[in-house]
């Protein structure tokens, strides 16, 4: 299939797929008069990307996936390299969760003692005598 085809049934567009095709993701054969002529199976190794991206992944982290969909598995996530770049992620994830966890505690800590020092400054600030 041409580039125009495989980007309207992989929903992104041909320069994405150019761009992907230049860091080596999607693989393309070139026809004599120079077009790009896709395999089948470059429309599941775009979805993967896609998907991959959408939670996050650099085009780095994709290459496993990729390579283990190129080597027949029904997946890109059986692969020992990919599990192992899921599992990196997920510490990445975690840590990310926990950085935001102490940040919000913090935020609520400081609107606790916000809060206590207003009323207290209201309550004891005198009111002008009319």
């Amino acid at each position: 299939m041409r580039i125009g085809e495989l980007a309207g049934r992989a929903g992104t567009s041909t320069r994405t797929l150019r761009y992907y095709e230049e860091h080596g993701l999607v693989r393309a054969e070139r026809s004599a008069n120079g077009y790009r002529d896709y395999d089948e199976a470059e429309l599941r190794v775009v979805h993967e990307i896609r998907t991959l991206l959408a939670v996050g992944f650099a085009l780095d982290d994709i290459r496993p996936f990729v390579a283990c969909l190129r080597a027949g598995n029904s997946s890109g996530d059986v692969c020992p390299d990919s599990v192992a770049v899921l599992r990196r992620k997920i510490a990445e994830v975690d840590a990310y969760v926990d950085r935001l966890s102490a940040v919000r505690r913090q935020l609520h800590t400081q609107l606790t003692l916000a809060i206590a020092n207003r009323e207290e400054t209201c309550c004891t600030t005198p009111k002008p005598v009319r």
